[in-house]
Formats: structure tokens, sequence, C-alpha cells
């Protein structure tokens, strides 16, 4: 079926038609979440970091347990790195962590703990790019900015029969514009919001439900039979298989757990039974040992312990544990902040990544049992 070609002018065309019908539909589906509870742009800018990347479900727990620790800016800004990626465990993507961390402090630093109507005054902050930017100051002070991020770009993309992927620079820009154009004169943040939700809950990546769509008479993409198409695919990039061991070194009844370098590009500042990368031809056990002998100890190294699978970006990765006896040697390392002998019951104190994490349970739960060697 042949269908209308979009052009640069279609958003201004449907904007008047399209405005009450997207809020009137936001204000009979809209979900109860936690950050929707007031205009506090503090609470709506945690909100807005912690979806980046997460799914709504996941981030509901989290977001009650960051606000009721840190409820409002100046909170934020007094806190401990350390304690604030510890109540991020889990979440990944620890850098939005640490760039709230770091924003809040120049916010108060700036602005006496205001978080201020103007974006000026976010441009540049760690963390605060356009999307982010537009989404706190559109819902807490009704500015008029747009906002695109992927519920959007796929709504819209469909809206007007865009099947260029949104991760082209010239099919971004376009959504970027039709974005603006498409903003009404008030209820700018409700507007915002309820084109995220609509492509959250209704205008989803398969299988959408074009029959509850209250856009559904003007969409292109829907006219055209297989709105599931639009908006086309970027190639997805190659998967690189890593191979990589960790080992849990025990002295007596502890463990030694490390802190990786604050500048380290995965998982900066947090902690970690210490890990390599294999060299080329090289078995995980001649791994286990040069890091062993890079840490400056003598250890027995033991079984495997267990073999954990994750994926990081591009990177489909192998992590293969071993446990480690302590002979000799005063633990020191090049790489880590720091290293430091913990009993197994207090590892849960530290901020550790996912994968970690699964180890940190394995140990956790053995205590200070061996394996055998």
């Amino acid at each position: 079926m042949s269908i209308p070609s979009s052009n640069d002018d279609a958003p201004l065309q449907i904007r008047d038609w399209l405005t009450p019908r997207l809020l009137n539909w936001y204000v009979r589906h809209r979900r109860d979440l936690p950050w929707r509870a007031n205009r506090d742009p503090y609470r709506i800018w945690v909100s807005e970091v912690m979806l980046q990347q997460t799914q709504v479900a996941t981030v509901i727990d989290y977001f009650q347990r960051f606000l009721a620790r840190f409820p409002t800016l100046t909170d934020l800004a007094r806190a401990d790195e350390q304690e604030v990626l510890h109540l991020w465990q889990g979440l990944g993507y620890y850098r939005r962590a640490r760039d709230l961390l770091r924003t809040a402090r120049l916010l108060v630093e700036r602005h006496q703990g205001s978080f201020p109507a103007d974006p000026a005054a976010l441009m540049g902050l760690p963390g605060m790019g356009p999307y982010t930017r537009n989404a706190v100051l559109s819902q807490a002070f009704d500015l008029r900015l747009p906002i695109l991020e992927a519920n959007s770009e796929r709504l819209l993309s469909r809206l007007f029969a865009r099947r260029q992927s949104p991760r082209q620079s010239a099919a971004r820009r376009w959504l970027w514009q039709a974005a603006e154009t498409l903003l009404p004169s008030r209820q700018i943040g409700e507007f915002n919001q309820a084109l995220m939700e609509l492509g959250a809950l209704v205008c989803t990546p398969t299988a959408p439900a074009c029959g509850e769509c209250p856009l559904a008479s003007r969409c292109l993409a829907r006219q055209s039979g297989h709105p599931e198409e639009y908006p086309g695919r970027a190639p997805a990039k190659e998967v690189t298989a890593v191979e990589e061991v960790a080992v849990v070194l025990r002295r007596a009844d502890k463990v030694l757990l490390a802190q990786r370098p604050a500048d380290a590009s995965r998982w900066a500042s947090l902690w970690e039974f210490p890990h390599i990368e294999l060299a080329a031809t090289e078995s995980h056990e001649q791994a286990a040992q040069r890091l062993l002998l890079g840490l400056g100890v003598q250890a027995r190294l033991g079984v495997e312990l267990a073999t954990i699978r994750h994926q990081v970006t591009r990177f489909r990765i192998r992590l293969v544990c071993f446990e480690a006896d302590h002979l000799s040697g005063v633990a020191h390392s090049e790489f880590y902040q720091q290293v430091s002998w913990l009993l197994p019951e207090k590892l849960a104190r530290y901020p550790v990544s996912s994968p970690q994490r699964r180890l940190v349970h394995r140990v956790a739960e053995s205590g200070g049992q061996r394996h055998l060697f």
C-alpha cells in the first residue's frame, strides 16, 4: 500500500490535531510512578538519570531507596561517592551515578541548593545532556523544550513514516526538530511525558497496539500496514568475545577485594575480586598466576569457583573465577586504587559491578569455607 510521503512540514500540519488527543489519552492511561508525585526538579532529575538504559519496573525500588537516603539536592551533594555507588549497585552504567553526584555538588556550589530553571545554567554539567536537561526543565517548570529518547523517537518515526534509523545524525536532527515543532504552548511537561508514555505502552518496538493509539488515524506507518518496520535499524555492531579470569584470594578467614581506578573506563571506583583479561594463547590458569604475581603475592591456585557470562556494550565476556590460598607477600597493585582484606560477611558493604556481585554472593554464602584444592 502506498502512503503519503513524509515532509518537513508534516509535524506543523498535525500539531493542533495531535495535542488534545495525546494529552487526553495521557490523563486516562498514565502510570502512577513515584517521580510523578510532584514537580520537584530534583526528584525528576534523579528519575530521568536512573531511567537511562533501565526499565521503569527496575527503577522504582532504586528511586525510592535513593530518595529516602538523599531526599534533597543538598543531601546528595554532601554524600560520599562510595555510598552513592552502593545504592546504585545493580542499576549498571555507574558513570550515571558519579555524574549525578558531581552535578549535585556543582549545583549546590553555584545555586545554593536550588535547581535552576535555566537551560544555560545546566549546560556542560556532568551527565546533563540535551535530553536530560529538557526533560527535567519541561516537567518541573513547563519550559518549552523538546525531548527525544527511545520511545518518543520510535513513535515520531512511525507517525511520520521515517525509515532512517534514529542513530543516523540526519534522522536524529529531523526528529529533534519534529519534537520541537509539535510542542504546544502550555502543558509542555505533560506533553513530553505523554509522548514517552504512549511509546512505552502502546507504540512498542514489536507488535504495536495501533488499535489503542489515539494517533492511529494520522499515523503513516500504520497506513503502510507494517508499522513495526519503522524506523529502520542501524547495522548491528560486531560483538567481540573476551576471556577474563578473576581470583578470590583467601588469607586465613578473609578474602582480598580491590578498588578500581577512579578514571577507569569501566566500573570506575567500584570494588571487585581482582581480574584481568587473558593474553593471546594464555590459559585461564596461566592468567590467574600472572594476576597473582601482579598483586605481589605467592599463592596456591585452587579450583574454579564459578564462570560468569555477561555483556558490556559490544563485548561478550566470559569470566572464569578461581580460588587461591595466600602463602606469602604483602598484597599491592599498580592498577587498583587500594586493596583490602575482608571477612566474607563484610563484602556486601562495598559497591561492586553486576557480574562481580554474583561472585560476591557466592563467596559470602560460603563464608570462610574453602573449596578443595
